[in-house]
């Protein structure tokens, strides 16, 4: 597989990480880097993780074959119909961490002949920005399609074959579950490792070991970004939320009364997931 022109909009962490993977796989000739801000193309073109930058949307995405829509999830739909306008019959993609309404929302501007599949590719860091970007972020990772109908079209095997040739596990799945899910394995863990940071004084920060320090790492990302995916997503999260709150009501409840063997109880029903998850 590859493309001529792959432009990927929004060129951070995910956007330079794409860039950088499909280089390295040679699934384009050229992939173009869209960002509003001209320091950030900048390094991505020193990093290798673009061919050519530009920030206007049209330029960048004029010839392209595959657009990659890599912004905040509150800003997908804008600029997914901002290339719908300018990029036409071609392939779409994103990689939002939420998709329920995502398509309906940008049917009616999908030009006759285009094909949006959107896509969530579960990586990650704490750190944002092109500086951190890695072309090895997706491989061995699992990625997420949220198709609207049972059955692929030859448009969208193509778009699964480009995420399944940066070396991740496609899996398919309704937005509906998609949202529920990460609600519980990665919204709710963000919001609670920033909670556990932020009730813990500054000064207390030296005397803190590994616990503290794996169970807040993720605390340390772009807020801004989190914000958004909180709010986006704040009906699964509510739910999740809720289950938690019964489980630290339990968890209060084997303290207040002394359970030593409850408490032992409740801390396995953790370890048990934690250890099927493996290393």
């Amino acid at each position: 597989m590859r493309f001529e022109q792959i432009s990927i909009i929004g060129i951070g962490l995910i956007g330079g990480s794409l860039g950088l993977a499909a280089q390295a796989r040679g699934l384009a000739r050229q992939i173009v880097g869209i960002d509003c801000d001209a320091a950030t193309l900048h390094a991505a073109l020193a990093r290798g993780a673009i061919s050519r930058g530009t920030t206007d949307l049209a330029d960048g995405v004029r010839h392209a074959q595959l657009v990659i829509v890599c912004t905040p999830v509150d800003r997908i739909v804008e600029t997914l119909r901002a290339a719908f306008a300018q990029a036409g019959p071609v392939l779409y993609t994103d990689v939002g961490s939420v998709k329920r309404g995502l398509a309906d929302a940008v049917e009616a501007h999908r030009p006759v002949g285009a094909t949006y599949l959107p896509a969530h590719p579960l990586a990650g860091a704490e750190k944002s920005g092109v500086v951190h970007a890695r072309a090895d972020l997706f491989a061995q990772r699992v990625t997420v399609v949220t198709p609207r109908g049972p059955e692929r079209t030859p448009e969208e095997q193509t778009i699964i074959r480009f995420w399944e040739a940066l070396d991740t596990q496609v899996v398919a799945m309704d937005a509906e579950t998609h949202d529920r899910v990460m609600a519980f394995t990665s919204h709710l863990p963000h919001a609670v490792a920033s909670a556990v940071a932020a009730i813990t004084p500054r000064a207390w920060l030296p005397l803190s070991a590994g616990g503290f320090r794996d169970s807040t790492r993720i605390a340390a990302a772009d807020p801004r970004l989190w914000a958004a995916i909180l709010n986006a997503n704040r009906q699964p999260v509510q739910a999740a939320l809720d289950t938690f709150i019964h489980r630290l009501t339990e968890f209060r409840q084997l303290l207040e009364t002394g359970d030593a063997a409850g408490l032992e109880q409740w801390l396995l029903e953790g370890k048990q997931v934690r250890d099927a998850l493996g290393t």
